[in-house]
């Protein structure tokens, strides 16, 4: 009886165990995940730095690398002194 109970409990300190490396690596992975997503993004801000986009006047752009990009028209006035 003592027996079964003790096992009882190195069962579920072994269970408890697995769930928290489970979660410790689905944590590391989102990490990882996260720190290539800012590389990626990164790497991109310094390839078109000082560059120039032209965007399509339609909110849809043919392009996919402007597809998350609409253009906005600006109406602006001359200032008289």
């Amino acid at each position: 009886m003592l027996l079964m109970v003790a096992g009882g409990f190195v069962l579920l300190r072994f269970i408890g165990q697995l769930m928290q490396a489970k979660r410790n690596m689905d944590a590391e992975r989102a990490m990882h995940f996260n720190a290539r997503k800012v590389q990626e993004e990164r790497e991109e801000k310094r390839n078109k730095f000082g560059k120039t986009n032209v965007i399509a006047k339609t909110a849809k752009a043919k392009s996919s690398i402007f597809s998350s990009k609409t253009a906005e028209d600006v109406d602006f006035e001359e200032i008289k002194d």
